[in-house]
């Protein structure tokens, strides 16, 4: 075309310029707009997709200065998406796992700027929250509320778990929000329970559901989502069950594809396989995990009980610290895999907040249809997660370990590598960490933090080689304000790189004086208490 910008990277600056002007009356070529809507009846409109462009390249030039962030492409149509659903009630953000929700909640929020806003959150994500606030939001106030009379509001978000919001409800229903963010909303998709119609009872300018399964086989799940976002177009169940839910159940294609194209203004969600482009191969997500009140009280216990038992000197201190070491990251796994009835005591569910969380991201993946490999440097924790998978889930979830005899570790692999079973593989990060290939699976979870980092690199390349065509996703889970924060900031320096073993960590750490070691050991209460 006349007077256009040629082709060539130098030049995407320019054609940006030019289809952001209205006046430039660039005729877009209908690849560039024409997408189906839901219906399969109608398709974007050129002047809609201009927009849309116009609207989203902006925002990477008026967000501010406290987003201290670069987001990608995708990341800012989500949050000028967020913008756009915000003012007529609220939506879901449904984008897979890996790809950014938290982000770009937090980019939204700052962007809006209208007020107070409370962020609703597993239990156990409360201070992951909290962190990232800090981190991409560093001028931005947060707070943590964990029950009580709400003090006065001078904090940009405050940040409260589910488990609050149900027996504190009427304490947060009575401040009003501006926008209240539920992450992992899944929490919330029966509409009946208390949890729900505490969220519900919430006053807010506006709501945002964050998941990444936003359509599971139940539909009322679905509906009670979108009724929480925007009741005032998703108010009435019963007409949503009889104009999509049955129809469905019955098998009709036009129900789907009519339901699709009514929720498309109220659902957002991209894939990996969608943003590709902007992504590299391995997309890493750390989750910092807070404590239960049980693996806080016992985490606390075993260090009062060594401290006061003393340390000793020479060879026997070495073996006193790495008994120590070895307990308190034990704890923060899974308190019954301490104690006189370890390896498990008691009933599973409820007691980590690191199996919680973990646990969460299985569902979703199970929902998703992504396989996944769970490490683990403890045979213990191993046997704990296989056996509370496979009851949870109803599918018998394999345990790969040393104990195992050649032939059944190769037969674990290759009935994984062949697609048997549920797709959920847990691996002992020694046994699996070398010599194997597990590229069924795009995603991995590093259940506990290893000293060295190569050791947990060599068992994310289990996944990550080649044979491997799909991006993939790294979540590693730490327990906030234990061993493993010193664990991750060892990584985070490098300093642990030239440690060939669990021995080169411990030599750092017995050259430290008591006094020190213990002040390491330590929760740091004010964070996460």
């Amino acid at each position: 075309m006349d007077g256009l910008p040629e082709t060539g990277a130098a030049s995407v600056n320019a054609w940006r310029a030019v289809i952001r002007d209205p006046a430039a009356q660039v005729a877009l070529p209908a690849a560039a707009h024409a997408v189906l809507n839901g219906a399969a009846d109608a398709v974007v409109s050129a002047d809609y997709a201009r927009q849309t462009f116009a609207t989203t390249t902006a925002l990477a030039e008026s967000l501010p200065s406290s987003i201290d962030a670069d987001l990608r492409d995708y990341q800012l149509r989500g949050v000028s998406w967020l913008s756009e659903v915000s003012t007529t009630g609220g939506g879901i953000l449904a984008d897979e796992m890996g790809l950014g929700k938290t982000l770009q909640a937090i980019a939204h929020l700052v962007d809006a700027d209208r007020g107070p806003s409370l962020v609703v959150c597993p239990t156990g994500l409360v201070t992951n929250w909290l962190r990232e606030i800090g981190k991409w939001a560093p001028t931005v106030a947060a707070l943590d509320y964990r029950g009580g009379p709400l003090p006065t509001i001078d904090a940009d978000i405050v940040v409260t778990g589910y488990p609050t919001l149900r027996r504190h409800g009427e304490m947060l229903a009575a401040e009003p929000w501006s926008t209240v963010v539920f992450d992992e909303a899944q929490a919330l998709k029966n509409s009946r329970t208390q949890v729900s119609r505490a969220a519900r009872a919430l006053t807010a300018d506006s709501r945002i559901a964050l998941t990444g399964t936003p359509v599971e086989n139940n539909l009322d799940e679905l509906w009670a989502l979108l009724n929480l976002v925007d009741p005032a177009v998703f108010g009435n169940r019963a007409v949503f069950r009889r104009r999509y839910t049955l129809p469905i159940q019955g098998g009709s294609a036009d129900a789907k594809r009519r339901m699709h194209d009514a929720i498309s203004g109220h659902v957002l969600r991209r894939t990996k396989a969608d943003v590709a482009a902007s992504l590299g191969p391995k997309l890493h997500a750390n989750v910092e995990c807070d404590l239960t009140d049980e693996q806080a009280r016992l985490y606390d216990a075993i260090l009062d009980v060594t401290e006061t038992a003393g340390l000793g000197t020479g060879m026997a201190r070495r073996g006193a610290i790495l008994t120590a070491l070895t307990r308190l990251k034990q704890v923060c796994n899974h308190p019954g895999l301490v104690g006189a009835d370890a390896p498990v005591a008691g009933a599973v569910e409820g007691r980590s907040g690191k199996l919680d969380v973990t646990a969460d991201i299985i569902e979703t993946n199970l929902e998703n249809g992504s396989p996944t490999v769970v490490f683990t440097q403890y045979r213990q924790t191993g046997e704990l997660l296989s056996s509370y998978f496979a009851d949870r889930f109803g599918e018998p979830i394999p345990f790969l370990h040393g104990g195992l005899s050649r032939a059944v570790r190769d037969q674990i692999v290759d009935d994984y590598q062949a697609g048997h079973g549920s797709g959920i593989l847990v691996a002992s990060l020694k046994a699996a960490g070398t010599g194997l290939t597990l590229t069924r699976a795009a995603d991995v979870i590093h259940f506990d933090r290893w000293w060295n980092p190569a050791v947990e690199a060599q068992a994310t390349d289990r996944v990550h080689r080649i044979g491997q065509d799909r991006i993939v996703t790294v979540t590693t889970l730490t327990t906030a304000g234990t061993l493993e924060e010193h664990i991750a900031a060892m990584h985070d320096r490098k300093s642990a790189l030239d440690l060939d073993a669990d021995a080169g960590a411990l030599a750092v750490l017995t050259e430290l004086s008591d006094e020190r070691l213990f002040e390491v050991l330590r929760r740091r209460r004010e964070e996460s208490a």
